[in-house]
Parts: C-alpha cells; structure tokens; sequence
C-alpha cells in the first residue's frame, strides 16, 4: 500500500532524515518519501501494516498529522521535532 500524510514541524532536511529512519525502522516499510514544501510524507508499506502504527510513529518523533493535535499537545510535538531534527542531521 502506499499513502500520503500531511504532518506538522516538517522544517528541514534533517527531519526528513529522522522520519525516513524512524519509518523505515518497520519491517513492513519499504519507502519513504519526504517533500519538504509540501509538509507531506508518502510511505509504501505491506497490506498488513496499520497506517494507525505510522501516524503513531511520526507523532511520537514530533512529527503528528495536521490537525491531530492541540494546545499543549503540539507544543510537546513541535519540541520533540527539534530533538529528532537535531539526531537527522547526524
């Protein structure tokens, strides 16, 4: 399957890096493309896989769909995409 996420904190290069190594972390993922301009995300996975472990994963890295999150949540979110910036330009 493949599909398409808009996400929030997408800055730069370096998080591109982050997500494209924090997804395909998952066996089941085997691409991963980041378009910076267009803050979107299109990840190939197997048909067994849950989009929901994707859109999981992206937030955890502080990276949440637009619109997923609020307030205090994405001020913790856009924090957590500083630090996984800062590990993609590793």
């Amino acid at each position: 399957m493949k599909t398409q996420i808009n996400i929030e904190n997408l800055k730069c290069i370096g998080c591109a890096e982050s997500i494209i190594n924090g997804l395909k972390s998952f066996a089941e993922v085997s691409d991963v493309e980041v378009e910076l301009e267009k803050e979107m995300v299109t990840v190939t996975y197997a048909n067994n896989f849950s989009l929901e472990k994707l859109k999981e994963k992206l937030a955890s890295m502080g990276y949440p769909e637009k619109g997923s999150v609020e307030g205090l949540g994405a001020m913790a979110a856009n924090a957590k995409s500083y630090i996984s910036c800062a590990i993609g330009k590793f």
